[in-house]
């Protein structure tokens, strides 16, 4: 596992922090760590996204997702 420290952490931020931790019931460090995973979290995929926030009515389950490492179909210019 990797460490991190942090230097320079003004009085407000870290007082937000320790009332924030005391809010969850967990360490300043893991409230840190929490906090932290959440800003680098990928979201698993945007229909993901959807069925968080909208559920499954909309048809989002009906959404093709298009795979990054397929080419895509060309343009046609024809009529």
């Amino acid at each position: 596992m990797a460490s991190l420290s942090i230097r320079k952490l003004d009085k407000t931020a870290y007082e937000q922090l320790r009332i924030r931790a005391a809010h969850h019931a967990v360490s300043m460090e893991e409230e840190a760590r929490r906090i932290i995973y959440q800003a680098v979290a990928i979201p698993d995929s945007i229909s993901g996204i959807f069925r968080k926030h909208f559920g499954t009515k909309n048809g989002v389950d009906s959404l093709k997702m298009h795979d990054p490492h397929l080419p895509h179909e060309p343009m046609s210019f024809d009529k």
